[in-house]
């Protein structure tokens, strides 16, 4: 993989010597997703599936040409992705869709993002559903039997993340998947720390939905995505009604649309759907392999260079087990405070709870500074960042020796 030629793509990286790690919350974006989010506005802005007119034509067809991109990037047929406007909503749509009712258990990690945790609080007080964790080891790693252990008959439905978006860990979604289906219960997968990093086929998985943000995968802003199966999509209520998610309503009565337009009331974002089949043939032609294999050997250089500073690590020692993500905390330094220190030298990272907050209160932990890297990061990258905390590890240790 050529990266030097990939760092062309990419406007911050051309015009800036800014190293940005900071792709777990939200990568760049490349020429070629830029430019489709301007031609929509300036060649066709126009409503799809409502006009009749040439350029609200280009629009559906846009739309339908990237719903069959994600289709094939994703391993099933187009009918069963539905656009929404990021991962949040569309583990929303599921969570309160599902129709759970009072004593139905939700099992889900410890390492959740508030995003697949806060709408099964929703529900624990507005419905009376269950709750029940599977308990991650000190460093977030996943265990198995833990989870063989959790997974009773009375779990509805199994909502995890692929990946952690603080720790890095991958969950082995298909012995999960099979697990549960045995148990008669359902699996919802948060991919929005997988799907950008690694290759993803929901029907190898098996998964009854799998839900995915555009704006970590190099797609625009406002771009979500949920798979669900025909039949799981048939009988969940939708989250919002109204506009083209209707074929017939009377007075007193609605006929709905099939999904996926069931789900996608109002009217889309359609610039940002466009460019998120942009996104979708721009990792096509890198090939997800090649992303996960660079991130792993970015991830054993900044190992490396800092295994001999005072950091402690947010994870697994193991740098092939966090994938794109470094989590760390650095002497007696507030989290925030180095990330603010890197700043002034241009390097841009991520501190705090990453949105995971359960994880940190069960350990004790205020937070963490994270490095997230990506296709466009390289070795010069690494080594700024890596200088910058070994100066800031000296500095500090100097300081803190001289109080003592």
């Amino acid at each position: 993989m050529d990266v030097s030629r990939i760092r062309e793509d990419f406007p911050l990286l051309r015009n800036t010597d800014s190293v940005y790690l900071d792709s777990a919350c939200q990568s760049l974006r490349p020429d070629r997703v830029i430019r489709a989010i301007v031609s929509y506005y300036e060649e066709f802005p126009a409503c799809g599936g409502r006009s009749v007119h040439s350029m609200a034509t280009k629009v559906s067809m846009g739309v339908d040409a990237s719903r069959e991109k994600v289709a094939d990037f994703f391993g099933s047929k187009p009918s069963e992705f539905v656009f929404t406007k990021n991962c949040t909503e569309a583990l929303n749509m599921v969570a309160k869709g599902l129709g759970l009712k009072k004593n139905d258990t939700v099992l889900t990690g410890d390492w959740e993002h508030n995003s697949n945790h806060v709408p099964w609080i929703d529900l624990t007080e507005t419905v009376g559903i269950r709750r029940k964790f599977v308990r991650s080891s000190e460093h977030g790693e996943f265990d198995i039997e833990e989870f063989k252990r959790s997974i009773t008959k009375d779990v509805k439905i199994v909502s995890m993340a692929h990946c952690s978006n603080v720790t890095g860990v991958e969950i082995p979604v298909k012995e999960i998947t099979e697990i549960s289906h045995d148990n008669g219960s359902l699996v919802m997968i948060d991919g929005a720390q997988a799907a950008p990093h690694m290759p993803v086929d929901v029907k190898d998985l098996d998964v009854d939905f799998y839900a995915l943000s555009g704006h970590k995968m190099m797609g625009p802003s406002g771009v979500g995505i949920l798979y669900g199966k025909t039949e799981l999509l048939e009988k969940l209520r939708p989250l919002m009604s109204g506009g083209g998610t209707v074929g017939l309503a009377t007075y007193d009565s609605v006929k709905r649309t099939p999904p996926p337009e069931r789900f996608e009331a109002g009217l889309l974002n359609y610039s940002g759907v466009i460019g998120m089949g942009a996104a979708i043939d721009y990792l096509k032609n890198i090939g997800m392999k090649n992303v996960s294999r660079h991130e792993r050997e970015l991830q054993s250089k900044i190992q490396k260079e800092t295994e001999d500073l005072r950091i402690s690590i947010v994870g697994p020692e193991d740098p092939e087990r966090r994938g794109g993500v470094f989590s760390f905390n650095i002497g007696g330094l507030e989290s925030h405070d180095v990330a603010v220190m890197l700043d002034t030298k241009n390097i841009m990272i991520r501190s705090g709870m990453h949105c995971a907050h359960p994880f940190f209160v069960s350990r004790g932990l205020k937070g963490c500074a994270r490095a997230s890297v990506y296709i466009y990061n390289n070795e010069n990258d690494i080594a700024r960042f890596t200088s910058a905390l070994r100066k800031m590890d000296e500095t500090f240790s100097h300081q803190n020796s001289r109080c003592n």
